[in-house]
């Protein structure tokens, strides 16, 4: 994920720059109401386009960032995956987190797991963090079983109110994971060993 964008390989997916081609499956998941299911509202296409151009921007500032995820076989949109620096405050800013949204027809393949790893393996291997976070409503099961499979440790110190949503909003409460670089080393002996 340096400036000068290296596809990464999975066993069955790659992570890959934006290309304009995107921006319609991208807005055609981000207004799937149960992609969006726990996120303010489901994204028009100019909201969407604005959305990319923010992850495409981070990328540029900070040579990482969100990627596009398609499978290797038949480079299919799956979604988008990628470290990002939180651009709000939270009792752990500042920080890097990690987060995911993939199209409703690809879930339930472990592809988020797959392409997670990649991104952690990134900010971990290459760029040396020593820690990521990743975070979501506490209904989003999906996702915060997702933070647990991966070998992200619950952070309850850390849990939020999202600044950004209204007072009242009932997504404003985030629960709070995080993954330190002595968690990733262990998992990565674990893996070796197996």
């Amino acid at each position: 994920m340096g400036s000068e964008f290296v596809d990464i390989l999975t066993p069955r997916l790659r992570l890959r720059a934006w290309r304009e081609t995107d921006l319609a499956p991208f807005a055609t998941m981000n207004a799937d109401p149960r992609v969006m299911e726990h996120f303010p509202a489901p994204l028009d296409p100019a909201a969407s386009d604005a959305l990319a151009g923010r992850i495409r921007d981070h990328h540029a500032r900070h040579g990482f960032g969100g990627c596009v995820v398609e499978t290797r076989e038949g480079a299919e949109f799956v979604g988008t995956v990628g470290l990002t620096h939180i651009r709000f405050d939270t009792p752990f800013t500042p920080a890097v987190e990690i987060g995911w949204r993939l199209a409703h027809a690809h879930w339930g393949k472990g592809y988020a797991a797959e392409a997670a790893r990649a991104a952690l393996a990134i900010g971990f291997d290459q760029l040396q963090l020593d820690q990521i976070y990743s975070f979501t409503v506490p209904a989003n099961v999906r996702s915060w079983r997702l933070m647990e499979r991966m070998g992200m440790t619950r952070s309850p110190a850390d849990d939020f109110d999202h600044p950004l949503l209204p007072p009242d909003s009932p997504l404003r409460r985030h629960v709070t994971y995080v993954m330190r670089k002595d968690d990733w080393a262990r998992l990565g002996t674990v893996r070796e060993v197996q």
